[in-house]
């Protein structure tokens, strides 16, 4: 199946983003869009998933997005990739557990090319390093096309997670490849979405 790979390397505003996301998820219900796999990163953006609640903002201060992902609160700032999707399940295997593995999977497959070695928590959805949250996981399915996608800590600010409860979590509990190893890594866009494709194929 043929996915449109696409690369900014300017930030996208979350608005702009959720936008052209919503437009292409009407096109692939349709048949007139291809599927979409899309690598960006958005400037310092708080957004509160389906399942937030009001006791997740510490700094009542901050302007959260509300949105129809699955989920939380969170935050994404510059440093943080985001990996976006629009997949038509009903092409492939209508089985969202095994779209939840394939990222996961992804997500894992990536950060050991840097010797950072993750794993996956049946308990806690997102991708865990000793204990630590470096990658989280927000999927919506409409008409079994599923969208939004996951965001992986690379070299962000992660003082900004001290604003909210992220996730629901210890705002102490998350990290990111810089913390973990020291390392800024850089201008990896097409290894990665060569490792989702290869994953996301195999649905």
């Amino acid at each position: 199946m043929s996915i449109e790979i696409k690369i900014s390397k300017r930030r996208i505003s979350y608005k702009n983003a959720t936008k052209f996301l919503l437009k292409r998820v009407e096109k692939v219900k349709a048949n007139k869009g291809k599927e979409l796999l899309w690598i960006l990163e958005h400037p310092t953006t708080f957004t509160a998933g389906i399942r937030s609640t009001d006791n997740e903002i510490i700094d009542k201060r901050i302007k959260v997005i509300n949105t129809n992902r699955g989920g939380k609160t969170t935050v994404h700032n510059p440093g943080q990739k985001i990996i976006y999707f629009v997949l038509n399940l009903n092409k492939r295997k209508k089985d969202i557990r095994k779209l939840i593995t394939a990222i996961e999977k992804s997500i894992i497959d990536f950060l050991k090319i840097y010797k950072i070695f993750a794993k996956s928590d049946k308990k806690n959805i997102g991708i865990w390093v000793n204990n630590k949250k470096i990658a989280a996981i927000g999927l919506r399915v409409s008409k079994w096309v599923a969208f939004h996608g996951c965001s992986i800590n690379l070299n962000n600010n992660l003082k900004v997670y001290q604003k909210i409860v992220p996730c629901g979590l210890d705002n102490q509990k998350i990290t990111s490849a810089y913390k973990e190893k020291g390392i800024k890594i850089k201008n990896m866009e097409n290894k990665l979405a060569k490792i989702f494709l290869r994953n996301i194929n195999n649905i």
